[in-house]
């Protein structure tokens, strides 16, 4: 079965810039979210990327004039979702919001359609243990940026079937993305070693070994990366860092995920990154 309409719960951070990837790829695409608001102010954040593509000479005004209209929005997910064949859910990391998310879209969409969660960290099989369906449930981990990221992690767990696998893979390579198949796992692989990554640089902060800017010019100058783990870290959210590394800590019992003390504290004084305006950075544009 193709998959023609992609309805995306959750227009936050992920959600929008998912939707985004979507549509430019050709797909019908609700966009729905609860939040009063919510659904609206991410098709503009939608309409504001793409605008700077055209200024960048990255899309011509068609483009974005086509992309743009094969989008609708909305509050009611399960109403958007009818018809649907891929549901991409995007809404906060909370096991029983995505467990009810999931079951409320199940009941909505047609079978065979494939249910995928954007979890960063939780098990994919968890999100699924509601499901009348399970098979039909998988991991789609898109990567901050979403029009910018080439990664996109495909999390299978013990109950998925080959069916849904090969119709999110194919999905996947139509976004653009590259995508690697990874076993449903705690941290799956990037997030584990990404948040390792973070976690070590912030203790060596708190240490006072090096600055944030020297710590992450280490990552960019010395191993390529495109950006240190600090400024990502404020990209991502210091709460959100917090949380998996939280999760992974208990999952793993391992001393490498235990958050360190500067890491709680910034969120505690309310400091969680780019979103707002502090974190290991001061952001101009927040």
């Amino acid at each position: 079965m193709t998959i023609h309409r992609i309805v995306v719960v959750g227009a936050g951070t992920m959600g929008h810039g998912i939707a985004q990837v979507a549509a430019q790829a050709g797909y019908a695409v609700a966009l729905a979210d609860a939040a009063p608001g919510a659904a609206a102010r991410g098709l503009e954040r939608i309409r504001a990327n793409l605008d700077g593509a055209v200024s960048r000479g990255k899309a011509t005004a068609d483009a974005r004039a086509a992309a743009l209209a094969r989008i609708t929005v909305g509050a009611d997910a399960a109403a958007l979702a009818a018809g649907a064949d891929l549901a991409i859910e995007a809404v906060p990391e909370s096991l029983d919001l995505k467990r009810r998310v999931f079951a409320a879209l199940e009941a909505a969409m047609p079978t065979p359609a494939v249910l995928a969660t954007n979890t960063s960290s939780l098990p994919v099989a968890a999100i699924a243990r509601d499901c009348r369906a399970p098979e039909r449930v998988i991991g789609m981990h898109f990567f901050n940026p979403v029009h910018l990221m080439q990664l996109l992690e495909v999390v299978v767990h013990d109950g998925t079937d080959a069916a849904t696998r090969e119709r999110t893979l194919e999905v996947a390579r139509r976004l653009g993305k590259e995508p690697i198949v990874v076993r449903d796992s705690p941290g799956f692989a990037s997030s584990r070693l990404g948040v390792a990554l973070g976690l070590e640089a912030m203790r060596m902060l708190e240490a006072g070994v090096a600055s944030a800017e020297d710590i992450d010019r280490a990552m960019t100058l010395g191993y390529n990366h495109p950006m240190g783990p600090l400024r990502l870290t404020d990209l991502v959210g210091l709460d959100v860092r917090l949380a998996i590394a939280d999760y992974l800590h208990g999952a793993l019992a391992s001393a490498a995920f235990e958050p360190p003390a500067i890491l709680r504290r910034m969120v505690a004084e309310g400091r969680l990154g780019k979103k707002t305006g502090r974190g290991f950075y001061t952001w101009s544009d927040a």
